[in-house]
């Protein structure tokens, strides 16, 4: 059994993926898209980049990859799933989870730690943490805002799919926090199953202890 790391052409977080994933313990393999998922599949990561070059949109050509059906099929049966920055643009895109990542409120690539809170601590994602513990990630990202409908938006809060939210370091979630504009600060959130998630930073880089801190540990433990 093992973790799929999914590989388009222009994904560069694969093989930072692959290393937290095995420094949790965790068997994981790059994929690359067109051979598809393998048999013993216990988990899929879409993992971080500029698939395609980001044309038309990010995420939007890698959302139509064919194995982006086996994805869907797999989170149908529950197998998790976990999108992470452009992978979380190809999440979305791929009808995974509601919304959409468009341009950053600055219009300006960003590359910093941020804090986040957490919403929901019912969720193999979010199990390793308490509601409303903060925890410190990178963002690289310059199509971060998260954008939904009211309509659908009230339905993820009043369905507690909300995983994440940009705060300040004491919880706060205020606009001064919010690095990109997101709706309500949102920067992760569930699918329609609690074992698919989308976020925007990148937990993975907060995993090795040498490495930009140990905080995304528990996010990646969803693999578990």
């Amino acid at each position: 059994m093992t973790v799929a790391v999914v590989q388009f052409g222009g994904s560069n977080c694969d093989r930072d993926a692959v290393r937290a994933l095995a420094h949790l313990g965790i068997d994981a393999e790059r994929v690359w898209h067109e051979d598809g998922l393998p048999e013993d599949v216990s988990g899929i990561m879409l993992p971080g980049g500029f698939s395609y070059g980001d044309y038309l949109r990010a995420g939007a050509m890698a959302a139509r990859s064919p194995i982006m059906n086996e994805v869907r099929e797999a989170a149908d049966e529950g197998v998790p799933v976990l999108g992470v920055c452009n992978g979380a643009q190809v999440g979305c895109e791929s009808g995974l989870t509601d919304g959409a990542f468009t341009t950053n409120r600055s219009a300006r690539f960003q590359c910093e730690h941020v804090f986040l809170r957490i919403e929901n601590a019912d969720t193999p994602w979010t199990r390793a943490y308490d509601e409303g513990d903060v925890i410190e990630v990178p963002i690289a990202h310059g199509e971060g805002r998260f954008e939904i409908t009211d309509e659908k938006y009230d339905r993820l809060v009043d369905e507690d799919r909300v995983l994440f939210r940009y705060c300040d370091s004491d919880g706060n979630v205020t606009d001064d926090a919010n690095p990109n504009g997101s709706t309500g600060n949102v920067a992760g959130i569930l699918g329609a199953r609690d074992t698919v998630a989308v976020l925007m930073p990148h937990p993975e880089r907060a995993t090795l202890p040498d490495v930009g801190g140990t905080d995304g540990q528990g996010v990646l433990r969803g693999f578990e």
